[in-house]
């Protein structure tokens, strides 16, 4: 059985392409070097897929930023805004990306996304109503060309014109569909490339298609291909789909002139079905992602090998086993891991460990019949990786979940007369300003808590720094005149890992870095056991904080949702129980903040709608019915005068808006500046009745906003908001930024607000 692998991690086993960008970036380095690094990448990768054995490896599956960017790139859709700053490609490609502000001008970036139900952002295509599609560069046959030089004949892979279309926004009055000639001749003629250069196997990626599809979806994807595939001569072309099932286009899927289909049976939940219900043409190989791309444990042999089986009985003819998505999504290698026990790294495979996982398998699956690869070695080694874990239960939190009550997910009293509470309480000016939480980590933060853990110095030592970070950073926040305080969050290295460490259950790795967008990677920890709290997390650094200054201060924690989303769970025990316990530990948190006077808490759940199924059909009989309660458990302990804040970021929230209004928090910040305030529209349908908070400006952008700008941002949000709800805030946390950037920013958001004050 031969294998094949989606994708591949493309910012370096070290990080090398994020340190080498970042250079780059503060012009320590030219374009010269940046590409002998990111060639250096790609040389490494081929050389690990090809000595694993894969027979069919994708190229073009590296970039600089985003795959959805470098396809927009290639079809030549850029907005007119980035190509009038006379930058070069790869500048301009890095302003669309990252926004610009210089003596060319002055730019916001492209709006930024999740990519499906991953921690990955992806930029946002513009397309106007004269956008004009053509192929406008060569880096899909370059890095082919690469490859085969490399001695590896790869399968090119570009994200396919249905799901291209579908994700782009349409900033005029044209459509999807009114580009769909443009578009189809933009593919066709990579074909033709293709066929020209004799390349066997292309791949399109079309995870859209596990989305609910109207009619009118289908068919334009099948109008779509039945153009491009007319063009692809000897070319074998792959459909690959991922994240889910394609219930809603199957038939028509399967009935298109594509070469191999690739399904994904890991969050497919009805794949299988699908399979065996409406057969699989024999003219075509299907590409079955059994090896989980995602998550980090290893793959159970016994369960794969039995699928293949349905898989076969079913009657398919030809099976190439396949990662269910990229490798993007784990880290690079579990070799850069010296200090966890073979008990533990035993059960992971991260991407290097994953091929071999794919090898094996491919290789036991020769022996199907008869089931004659239960005696082989490799079987064997796999299945006892199944009959137990150490460490990994607790008998205490598991009676905690069980003994939970339908009461301890309701906060009294209601909402509105929390709010005539509050506003009493707290005497805050209209419309109050604040910021998300943490402020820049400086290279002084990295180096003492790098010295720390090493044991260089004390913890003494290292407290005494941090607090006088916090000291200086509420001096600051006073001198710009912000309402409400933080205390900028100096003692966290991630809002997930610093909890993950203070939390039974958890394991953490060195290296085990996971890109989340451009050059910002996440080390996401590891949920091995039952998670409890072993002793309070923040409430030293809060109730210091709240010394230094007469202003309220903000604790800041961590919702449930996001610490679950942004680990890699378990997979013993559903998500469900898992963030339960995850729940009840926040709770102690909240609980024990309130006690010592924070007054302010704000639980982030920036990462709510990660895991929502794709599906609308399954969002609460699948998600929301447990995710929205887990949230409203951590803080309906807490007094009326308490006020609870939440944070959400990059998503689309705009079909969730009554579920997030249902956590029945006091005030709700969301990304929004970046998608030009859209979100607003959507809180006003709905009746939103949480005070809100939409991000006036984008930091993740190096660029600082004028006054003006934050001001007509305000203006906007007071044609949807009502004044007494809203706040004003950045749209993220500050960790990423430069403290120059950073307080500049900060002061022109003070004086918009104070300047929409005097005019109300």
């Amino acid at each position: 059985m031969k294998t094949s692998v989606i994708g591949f991690p493309r910012v370096g086993k070290n990080r090398e392409l994020k340190f080498a960008t970042e250079k780059y970036f503060k012009g320590e380095i030219g374009e010269a070097e940046l590409f002998s690094q990111a060639a250096q990448i790609r040389k490494y990768n081929l050389s690990k897929e090809k000595e694993a054995g894969i027979d069919l490896i994708s190229s073009n599956d590296f970039s600089f930023y985003d795959g959805v960017l470098d396809t927009a790139f290639l079809l030549n859709i850029i907005p007119a805004r980035y190509k009038e700053l006379g930058l070069s490609p790869l500048d301009t490609y890095f302003a669309m990306a990252r926004g610009y502000q210089g003596d060319k001008g002055n730019v916001k970036a492209l709006a930024m996304k999740k990519w499906f139900n991953t921690n990955y952002h992806y930029l946002v295509t513009e397309i106007d109503d004269d956008t004009d599609v053509s192929i406008a560069g060569n880096k899909i046959f370059d890095e082919y060309d690469e490859a085969l030089a490399a001695g590896v004949e790869a399968k090119p892979v570009i994200v396919g014109p249905f799901t291209f279309l579908k994700l782009a926004r349409y900033t005029g009055e044209k459509s999807a569909a009114d580009f769909e000639k443009s578009f189809t001749d933009a593919y066709a003629a990579l074909l033709k490339k293709a066929d020209e250069k004799s390349i066997k196997w292309f791949q399109f990626d079309e995870p859209y298609l596990v989305k609910d599809l109207t009619d009118a979806d289908k068919k334009l994807f099948v109008s779509i291909y039945e153009s491009i595939l007319s063009a692809k001569g000897s070319v074998k072309v792959l459909a690959q789909t991922y994240f889910g099932d394609v219930r809603d286009v199957y038939s028509e899927l399967t009935a298109l002139g594509f070469d191999g289909i690739g399904l994904d049976f890991i969050e497919g939940r009805k794949t299988l079905e699908l399979v065996k219900a409406n057969g699989f043409p024999e003219d075509k190989i299907l590409f079955a992602g059994l090896v989980n791309g995602k998550n980090i444990w290893r793959n159970n042999y016994l369960k794969t090998l039995d699928v293949l089986k349905e898989i076969k009985a079913a009657g398919v003819k030809e099976v190439v086993l396949s990662t269910s998505c990229s490798l993007l999504h784990v880290p690079y290698t579990l070799e850069s891991e010296t200090k966890l026990t073979h008990e533990y790294t035993d059960h992971f495979a991260f991407a290097e460990e994953k091929l071999a996982e794919l090898k094996e398998i491919a290789s036991l699956a020769e022996s199907l019949d008869g089931d004659a690869y239960t005696a082989q070695d490799s079987f064997k080694k796999n299945s006892g990786l199944f009959t137990g874990r150490v460490n990994s239960f607790d008998e205490n939190v598991q009676d905690r979940v069980k003994n939970i009550k339908e009461s301890d997910y309701t906060r009294l009293p209601a909402f509105d007369e929390r709010e005539k509470i509050q506003k009493k309480a707290f005497a805050l000016p209209i419309f109050p300003t604040t910021t998300i939480g943490s402020f820049p980590q400086t290279a002084d933060v990295k180096n003492e808590r790098k010295l720390f853990r090493k044991g260089e110095i004390s913890g003494e030592e290292y407290k005494t720094f941090i607090k006088k970070k916090i000291a200086g950073c509420i001096a600051l926040q006073e001198e710009i005149c912000l309402d409400v305080l933080v205390h900028g969050e100096y003692e966290r290295n991630d809002m997930v890992e610093y909890f993950g460490e203070n939390l039974e259950g958890y394991l953490f790795t060195e290296k085990a870095w996971v890109q989340s967008y451009g050059t910002r990677c996440v080390k996401p920890p590891i949920i091995w056991g039952d998670v409890s709290r072993k002793k309070p997390i923040t409430v030293e650094w809060s109730v210091y904080a709240k010394s230094c200054t007469d202003k309220p201060v903000k604790g800041m924690l961590t919702g449930p949702v996001t610490i679950l989303n942004w680990s890699f769970p378990r997979e013993d025990i559903s998500i469900k129980e898992s963030t339960l316990q995850i729940a009840l530990a926040i709770r102690d948190e909240v609980l024990d903040l309130e006690a010592n006077g924070i007054n302010i808490i704000q639980i982030d759940e920036a990462a709510l709608r990660e895991k929502l199924p794709l599906r609308k059909s399954d969002w609460y009989s699948e998600y929301l019915d447990w995710a929205i309660p887990a949230f409203r458990l951590v803080q309906s302990g807490v007094k009326p005068e308490t006020q609870i804040h939440t944070h959400m970021c990059y998503s689309e929230f705009t079909d969730i808006i009554p579920a997030i209004d249902a956590m029945d928090a006091d005030v709700i910040t969301f990304e929004a500046s970046r998608s030009d305030l859209l979100i607003l529209d959507s809180l006003k349908e709905n009746d939103f009745k949480t005070e809100v908070g939409p991000g006036v400006y984008d930091i993740h952008s190096p660029r600082v906003p004028s006054v003006d700008e934050i001001y007509n941002a305000l203006e906007l949000m007071r044609n949807k908001l009502d004044d007494h709800k809203l706040w004003v805030n950045p749209d993220c946390g500050l960790k990423t930024r430069g403290e120059t950037e950073t307080k500049a920013s900060l002061i022109n958001l003070v004086e918009a607000a104070r300047k929409l004050r005097e005019s109300v």
